[in-house]
Protein backbone atom coordinates (compact mmCIF):
# COMPACT_ATOMS: atom_id res chain seq x y z
CA UNK A 1 0.00 0.00 0.00
CA UNK A 2 1.34 3.63 -0.68
CA UNK A 3 0.00 6.59 0.81
CA UNK A 4 -0.13 10.02 -1.14
CA UNK A 5 -0.01 13.12 0.74
CA UNK A 6 -0.40 15.98 -1.39
CA UNK A 7 2.19 18.51 -2.10
CA UNK A 8 0.13 21.05 -0.80
CA UNK A 9 -0.24 19.38 2.84
CA UNK A 10 4.27 18.97 2.82
CA UNK A 11 4.64 22.45 1.62
CA UNK A 12 2.04 23.33 4.60
CA UNK A 13 4.02 21.66 6.97
CA UNK A 14 7.55 23.66 5.85
CA UNK A 15 9.26 20.28 6.28
CA UNK A 16 10.93 18.68 3.58
CA UNK A 17 9.56 15.23 2.44
CA UNK A 18 12.33 13.42 4.15
CA UNK A 19 11.53 15.16 7.12
CA UNK A 20 7.78 14.52 7.39
CA UNK A 21 8.68 10.93 6.97
CA UNK A 22 11.16 11.25 9.97
CA UNK A 23 8.51 12.57 12.16
CA UNK A 24 5.60 10.12 11.15
CA UNK A 25 8.26 7.67 11.84
CA UNK A 26 8.89 8.98 15.21
CA UNK A 27 5.43 9.45 16.32
CA UNK A 28 4.42 5.58 15.39
CA UNK A 29 7.32 3.66 17.17
CA UNK A 30 6.78 6.37 20.22
CA UNK A 31 3.40 4.99 19.94
CA UNK A 32 4.86 1.44 19.80
CA UNK A 33 3.04 0.79 16.61
CA UNK A 34 6.67 0.31 14.60
CA UNK A 35 9.48 -1.18 15.46
CA UNK A 36 12.34 0.58 14.96
CA UNK A 37 13.69 -1.37 11.64
CA UNK A 38 10.31 -0.31 10.11
CA UNK A 39 10.40 3.20 12.07
CA UNK A 40 14.01 3.85 10.46
CA UNK A 41 12.90 2.29 6.97
CA UNK A 42 9.85 4.93 6.79
CA UNK A 43 12.28 7.15 8.00
CA UNK A 44 14.89 6.10 5.03
CA UNK A 45 17.65 6.14 7.57
CA UNK A 46 19.95 3.22 8.88
CA UNK A 47 18.76 2.06 12.63
CA UNK A 48 22.00 3.69 14.11
CA UNK A 49 21.48 7.32 12.67
CA UNK A 50 17.50 7.25 13.48
CA UNK A 51 18.53 5.68 17.36
CA UNK A 52 20.46 8.78 17.35
CA UNK A 53 18.20 10.84 15.83
CA UNK A 54 15.43 9.40 19.05
CA UNK A 55 18.26 10.06 21.43
CA UNK A 56 18.64 13.54 20.00
CA UNK A 57 14.84 13.70 21.28
CA UNK A 58 14.99 12.26 24.63
CA UNK A 59 12.88 9.42 23.09
CA UNK A 60 14.10 5.90 24.50
CA UNK A 61 14.81 2.97 22.54
CA UNK A 62 12.35 0.00 23.07
CA UNK A 63 14.37 -2.93 24.41
CA UNK A 64 12.91 -5.88 25.96
CA UNK A 65 14.03 -8.81 27.74
CA UNK A 66 12.91 -11.42 24.24
CA UNK A 67 15.28 -8.57 22.47
CA UNK A 68 18.05 -8.92 24.96
CA UNK A 69 17.41 -13.04 24.93
CA UNK A 70 17.35 -12.83 20.78
CA UNK A 71 20.89 -10.57 20.58
CA UNK A 72 22.37 -12.97 23.38
CA UNK A 73 21.48 -15.87 21.22
CA UNK A 74 23.40 -14.91 18.15
CA UNK A 75 26.35 -13.50 19.71
CA UNK A 76 26.56 -17.61 21.48
CA UNK A 77 26.25 -18.79 17.32
CA UNK A 78 28.69 -16.26 16.43
CA UNK A 79 30.85 -17.54 19.18
CA UNK A 80 31.12 -13.62 20.66
CA UNK A 81 30.33 -14.90 23.89
CA UNK A 82 29.40 -18.38 25.89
Amino acid sequence: MSVVIPDNIVYSTRMTEKELLQEIAILLYQKEKLSMGQASKLARMNQWPFQLLLGSRQIPVHYDVTEFESDLNTLREMGRIK
